[in-house]
């Protein structure tokens, strides 16, 4: 069984649109490396909001997968006692 959630929307030219094609894995460990680089504090004030907005989306995307799982194993936990 995998796990599959619906692209979320992004506004034209968004920087970050491809977040939402992104498995959980694949934001948890890029947003892991966004984080180093910005703790390092050796990116220009440019990069580093790119780097923050990124870290952002990666973040949104890694929650809506949660969200999306949790809500699953509810509907199973439900479905299994019908009391």
């Amino acid at each position: 069984m995998s796990l599959s959630s619906p692209a979320e929307p992004s506004g034209p030219g968004d920087a970050n649109a491809d977040v939402a094609a992104l498995t959980y894995e694949q934001a948890r460990e890029e947003l892991v490396g966004v984080v180093q680089r910005l703790e390092a504090g050796q990116v220009p004030l440019e990069e580093a909001l790119a780097l923050w907005e990124r870290g952002e989306a990666l973040a949104a995307r890694c929650q809506s997968w949660l969200d999306d799982a949790r809500a699953r194993l509810a509907a199973v936990a439900e479905h299994d006692d019908p009391s």
